[in-house]
């Protein structure tokens, strides 16, 4: 069978599953299956398939029907300039995260030698797309989940900023250190409540831990702040991803833990998603 076909049957496959970017995975399936770029598919439709591609496309093909995320498929996600691994046991990044990332570089442009902080790591896409930008900049993650740990550690090799990373495999409660400039998060923030109705992708995939911001969308926010006043050097800076709908509130816990809140940041779709705060 050639490109063509066996992307018209995976298409098929998909489209009868419900899945809203049936032809565009059906591509990037075979992209995986076959090891070749997209483009270089779309440009050569009659080429043919052995039948043990054909096998590994269509195993690919009823992984996507059931929901799974390509990007767990292909064992990689694109976030800001590079590709990052990712599996179950870490969240997908997302393209929105990357306003946290631009907005730090916009007010630190110009400053070196400094010390950040990502509470949460999961893949590590924060932390070490800063560290790529500064080269002289140095960070520690911290993470609840061991497995997250091993995955940002594995990124953090590929990126080779693996030296200028210290990982911590601990609950934010229980950690205690010196002084940071920066923190950064992007912390759980969605209602238990909602969980069940996220988009199957997510809600049957991705990692509870990493969604889950306890009855009110809040618990891992306040968690966030409340240590964060303890650990940041005064006018010391936060950037925390938050959800749309959370802004009063965060402002609020924000001023109770005295800090001022500089930013709210809105994303392309012009939805609030990142609040900037300094430490009083």
């Amino acid at each position: 069978m050639n490109y063509r076909n066996i992307i018209n049957k995976g298409t098929t496959i998909l489209k009868k599953n419900a899945i809203l970017t049936a032809n565009i995975d059906a591509e990037w399936l075979l992209s995986i299956a076959i090891n070749k770029t997209r483009e270089k598919i779309l440009l050569n439709l009659e080429d043919e398939l052995s039948l043990k591609e054909e096998s590994l496309y269509l195993d690919l093909v009823n992984r996507r029907k059931i929901k799974e995320p390509i990007s767990y498929i292909r064992g990689k996600k694109f976030f800001w300039k590079y590709d990052f691994v990712v599996n179950k046991n870490v969240l997908t990044p997302r393209f929105e995260t990357e306003l946290l990332i631009e907005e730090v570089l916009k007010l630190y442009k110009n400053t070196d030698n400094i010390r950040v902080l990502d509470i949460g790591l999961g893949s590590g896409c924060i932390l070490i797309s800063l560290l790529k930008e500064k080269k002289r900049w140095k960070g520690v993650g911290i993470d609840v989940s061991e497995l997250a740990i091993n995955v940002a550690k594995t990124n953090a090799k590929i990126q080779q900023v693996r030296n200028r990373i210290k990982f911590i495999n601990s609950d934010i409660d229980k950690f205690n250190s010196y002084k940071y400039d920066l923190i950064v998060s992007n912390p759980p923030y969605i209602k238990k409540s909602k969980l069940s109705s996220l988009i199957e992708d997510v809600k049957n995939f991705e990692p509870k831990l990493a969604l889950d911001g306890g009855p009110d969308g809040y618990s891992a926010i306040l968690k966030v702040i409340a240590k964060s006043s303890k650990l940041l050097k005064k006018n010391g800076m936060l950037f925390i991803e938050i959800d749309n709908t959370q802004v009063i509130k965060t402002k609020e816990m924000l001023k109770k833990y005295k800090f001022f809140t500089k930013d709210v940041c809105k994303d392309l779709s012009g939805n609030n998603r990142c609040i900037t705060a300094i430490k009083l």
